[in-house]
């Protein structure tokens, strides 16, 4: 079973991101702000991470880039999810180590077919 940590400091986010994707076979784990998310992804070596850019403690892109230094985490793809759209925020979640970034508002059914299509692709890469 793929397992897919959600972080967000928003829960009703977290709550909804994470029922679509058990509703659709995926095994969640849940953070909320960029530091917990560290420690997490050490512990459970999810298979893609989705992570919220503007959160307390630790910003999406400040964890990013210290999962990405990190051997134990380095691989795990991170995909940004943000209200914030503009080409310099994106380009920012890019350079931080995010594989993709994906814009808010989104609908359960859009984010779920994106998380399916990501990770097919990336164990695609691994045969």
């Amino acid at each position: 079973m793929t397992k897919v940590m959600v972080v967000d400091d928003e829960p009703d986010i977290v709550r909804l991101v994470s029922f679509s994707l058990r509703r659709h076979g995926f095994e969640v784990v849940e953070a909320n702000d960029g530091l917990t998310a560290i420690t997490l992804a050490e512990e459970e070596s999810p298979d893609l991470i989705l992570m919220d850019v503007m959160m307390p403690v630790m910003n999406g892109y400040d964890a990013s880039k210290k999962l990405k230094e990190n051997p134990k985490t380095r691989a795990i793809p991170i995909v940004m999810l943000s209200a914030k759209s503009q080409q310099t925020e994106m380009a920012a979640g890019i350079e931080s180590g995010a594989t993709e970034y994906i814009c808010k508002p989104f609908t359960p059914s859009e984010l779920v077919e994106q998380v399916r299509k990501f990770v097919e692709a990336e164990q695609g890469k691994g045969q």
